[in-house]
């Protein structure tokens, strides 16, 4: 399969976090990638610019947004774009990424990805700013489905199909984090195999790998764990319908020493190889090592609704 807009499978990464920079300036790990929060860049010269010069000379570098907002009813920051546009010059990464949501409103940041409705006047919003972000920027954006928790009663069609919409339309790319599929999917009692297969795969550059925190009636993303078997499943299915696209392993809280966040991602290999489980048996949500990976069906449970 080509490139998807020109971008390659970088092979395995992982997120730069500032706790391990000593470990790689050490060792230079056998790493193929790192992806680094642009936000905890754009406005530093200090020691993580010095540092994540040195990591850029080395290994390729991609940029991944948490404030871009650009689902917001409020105009497009474009100080936040300068500072976006200029660390990107300046780290010359493969692409630059951010989320499909919104982020806060009257100039106000809860530093929080908040959900969308997806409804046509949402996508015609959401895509004329994003042709908007790319043209500045002057290089393709990556957008992410995020993990969502609440839904709105006026949405009029389904997550994957206005992704899918919105990819076509505004002619982005798209990071696929599996996490999250399988972490909306349980809270709103849908299919996560359905999600994936929904998308436009040939638009689809990056996966997203993580751990999450399962409360039982719901799961929040936390970034804090091993990625559990399920979750592997739902990969396995991904790599299957694009041919494979860059993989990187996100963990921000607990951190762990850095050699277990490179096995970690390395376990990707062999799901790579792995045949995908049969969907017939996609109601065993055992995760023990070594049993079955089936995708579970998420539980039933009262899903919130916003008006």
């Amino acid at each position: 399969m080509k490139p998807r807009l020109g971008l390659p499978n970088l092979g395995l990464g992982l997120g730069l976090r500032s706790v391990h920079f000593p470990y790689i300036i050490e060792h230079w790990p056998a790493v193929d990638w790192f992806e680094i929060i642009s936000e905890n860049f754009m406005d530093s010269q200090g020691r993580p610019r010095r540092v994540l010069d040195q990591i850029a000379e080395r290994y390729p570098v991609v940029m991944h947004g948490v404030s871009l907002s650009i689902g917001s009813s409020d105009p497009l920051d474009w100080e936040y774009l300068r500072k976006l546009k200029a660390l990107a010059d300046a780290v010359r990464p493969r692409w630059v990424s951010d989320h499909i949501c919104w982020t806060g409103v009257a100039a106000r940041n809860t530093h929080d990805l908040l959900p969308i409705p997806f409804t046509e006047e949402t996508l015609r919003h959401v895509v004329e700013r994003i042709r908007v972000v790319q043209d500045y920027l002057e290089r393709p954006l990556v957008l992410e489905n995020p993990s969502s928790y609440v839904e709105f009663r006026v949405s009029c069609m389904s997550e994957s199909e206005f992704i899918a919409r919105l990819a076509e339309e505004a002619e982005c790319g798209l990071l696929l984090d599996v996490n999250n599929v399988y972490v909306s999917s349980f809270n709103h009692d849908r299919s996560p195999e359905d999600f994936i297969r929904g998308l436009p795969h040939e638009r689809i550059v990056q996966f997203h790998l993580a751990g999450h925190t399962n409360y039982e009636t719901h799961i929040i993303d936390t970034h804090n764990d091993h990625v559990i078997d399920p979750v592997w499943a739902l990969y396995r299915l991904a790599h299957r319908l694009t041919g494979g696209v860059s993989t990187l392993l996100e963990w921000d809280a607990d951190i762990p020493p850095f050699p277990v966040l490179h096995a970690e991602v390395l376990k990707a290999r062999q799901h790579m190889s792995e045949q995908l489980v049969p969907a017939s048996a996609a109601l065993s949500g055992n995760c023990v090592p070594g049993a079955s990976d089936a995708l579970p069906q998420p539980l039933h449970h009262v899903v919130a609704k916003v008006e």
